[in-house]
């Protein structure tokens, strides 16, 4: 290594704690154990985690979701996880287990590899999950904890170009809430164009992307109609939603076709008549299907009003930068529903799955013995 931050001396512990997702199935998957500490190579970090947070990603990942072959939702796949091996459940195809998982990471840089910015050592950062191996003209990317090893361990190994330091007065529980589901919610509302003045419905409103996506659709000067179920309404109004649509209700029946917009994680049974809100020429984007990945989709609904549907994984390049510019400038708020120790992530991950919470559970690695 040609830097090592002097909190850690000219020395780090061999091994660190993590959590090895050790296949597809369930909790038994995973396993919190000593692993050897990754060592930057060229151009790459070590970046010491102090908090990562929990996202439906990983625990469809570790389900297999992403398979062709399911077709539930994320909690009944979770409900009937079978242990069963799927080649194709990865986000690209092939989930390579054994594998660390955790999208969100908040740390400090503690290390860097030749060619690496030693500046960065010991600053706080975010770290950018989403890897754009052939640059931003390219659609390929890659994730960190889906397809190398992320943020569920004691430290992790990034590319340097990944990391961006924030300066804030956030905990670091609260900076973890932020990557993927702030990230996915920006690359949606960019990739929709949405504007001042314009009318944004987002489904799944209380969850870590609904939440977000309706904060940052609000600093846009957009108006927003958040769905949720009646217990969570309060607290969706209060970070800033105009109105309120009950998550059993129509849609459609109830809004008709009056918006430009539409942020939808949750697809399901509800997708056609949500896709009916749409305007004449509205944008309907996704990044995700927590009711049920399999839709009916009405084709006259599609064509006939020449509405534009927007998939979005790979996040564009403004999007990270733009995030840490919010966050010091004050123009968001992280929404921490609460915290776990790293040893306890099948107990967050079950909880998370009953969705009583509004924002994001955060784990937290024990401290490092040196």
């Amino acid at each position: 290594m040609s830097a090592v931050s002097p909190d850690y001396g000219a020395y780090l512990p061999a091994t660190m704690k993590a959590v090895v997702t050790i296949g597809n199935g369930g909790y038994d998957k995973l396993v919190y154990r000593d692993v050897p500490i990754p060592l930057p190579g060229t151009g790459e970090v070590l970046v010491r985690v102090l908090a990562a947070g929990i996202n439906n990603t990983e625990i469809n990942t570790r389900l297999g979701w992403y398979s062709a072959s399911v077709t539930e939702s994320t909690a009944e796949t979770a409900r009937i996880a079978t242990g069963t091996t799927r080649p194709d459940g990865g986000w690209n195809a092939t989930t390579p287990f054994p594998l660390i998982q955790g999208t969100d990471c908040c740390g400090m840089v503690v290390a860097c590899g030749p060619g690496s910015d030693t500046n960065l050592v010991g600053r706080r950062v975010l770290v950018r999950p989403c890897v754009r191996p052939h640059g931003f003209g390219s659609p390929e990317n890659i994730w960190m904890a889906s397809d190398f090893d992320g943020a569920f361990a004691q430290f992790v190994r990034v590319p340097a170009r990944e990391v961006f330091a924030v300066a804030c007065d956030w905990s670091d529980a609260e900076l973890a809430t932020i990557p993927c589901a702030y990230g996915t919610a920006e690359n949606m509302l960019h990739r929709s164009g949405l504007s001042a003045g314009e009318h944004v419905l987002i489904t799944g409103a209380s969850g870590g992307v609904g939440s977000a996506a309706l904060q940052l659709a609000k600093r846009r000067g957009a108006r927003v109609t958040a769905v949720t179920s009646a217990s969570k309404a309060d607290a969706v109004r209060a970070i800033g939603a105009d109105e309120i649509l009950d998550r059993d209700a129509d849609p459609a029946a109830q809004m008709g076709a009056s918006m430009d917009v539409v942020v939808d994680n949750v697809a399901g049974p509800a997708f056609g008549s949500v896709l009916r809100t749409l305007k004449r020429g509205g944008r309907y984007v996704s990044s995700g299907a927590i009711a049920g990945p399999l839709v009916t989709l009405d084709m006259r609904d599609f064509y006939l009003k020449d509405l534009t549907l927007i998939g979005c994984t790979g996040w564009d390049e403004p999007v990270f930068p733009n995030l840490i510019s919010y966050i010091e400038r004050g123009e968001i708020r992280p929404l921490l529903a609460g915290v776990f120790p790293l040893a306890e992530i099948a107990t967050a991950q079950s909880i998370f799955l009953e969705k009583k919470h509004v924002g994001n559970f955060v784990l937290i690695p024990p401290p490092v013995e040196n």
